[in-house]
């Protein structure tokens, strides 16, 4: 084997600042860093893996992710807490999964800060004083809904920012006939206030690597 040439040395070294390049992009940290427990293991679990693994791959979620501990179990309510939970019901739609997976993740960030999100919600209680508790208008009961201002406009900014506005206002356009109708209209609504509010009291993710 002769020496190796200038040009292959050049071509070596790009090989392997592209693969480090690849290796270290926000996406595949973000993938490699989140862990996904499958509940039951059945097939439309593994489906939703494979779908939610692509979609953190192929969007920069850095900003958005705050635990990153998930299990993923057919026919539940996705939920936060203690382990940030989703189902398979969004299989064929990756706008939804993406929405739901930052709606869970949003609650870990206001859990983080929850002097400031109790400011936040006592601000939105003057401003709204009678809101609907329970579905499919409102959350579990009234503080729950005042709490879910803070994380359905916090949904709304990261889906605009990873989507875009079109495809965003799309996805709360089937929030709001789904669930928490009453929230997601007001804050769409109402989009500068319930942003405002939240700007005020420092409740506005900045970009960030460290998560659980």
């Amino acid at each position: 084997m002769g020496p190796v040439t200038l040009k292959e040395e050049n071509m070596a070294r790009s090989t392997i600042f592209l693969l480090l390049l690849i290796a270290f992009s926000p996406g595949a940290l973000a993938q490699d860093e989140v862990k996904i427990t499958l509940v039951n293991g059945t097939e439309t679990e593994k489906a939703t893996q494979i779908q939610l693994e692509r979609l953190i791959a192929d969007h920069d979620l850095s900003k958005w992710t705050f635990t990153k501990e998930v299990r993923i179990e057919d026919g539940v309510i996705p939920h936060s807490h203690p382990v940030l939970t989703l189902s398979t019901r969004h299989l064929k739609d990756d706008e939804l999964l993406l929405s739901t997976y930052v709606h869970e993740q949003i609650h870990w960030f206001l859990s983080d800060n929850r002097k400031k999100t109790d400011a936040a919600k006592a601000e939105f209680r003057k401003k709204w004083p009678d809101v609907p508790s329970g579905g499919p208008e409102g959350a579990r009961d009234e503080d729950s809904t005042y709490l879910h201002i803070a994380v359905v406009y916090l949904e709304y900014r990261a889906v605009r920012e990873l989507l875009g506005e079109l495809r965003a206002m799309s996805v709360m356009d089937f929030w709001k006939r789904d669930h928490y109708r009453w929230i997601y209209r007001t804050v769409q609504e109402s989009p500068r206030e319930v942003g405002k509010i939240m700007f005020d009291h420092g409740l506005i993710p900045r970009e960030q690597t460290a998560g659980r």
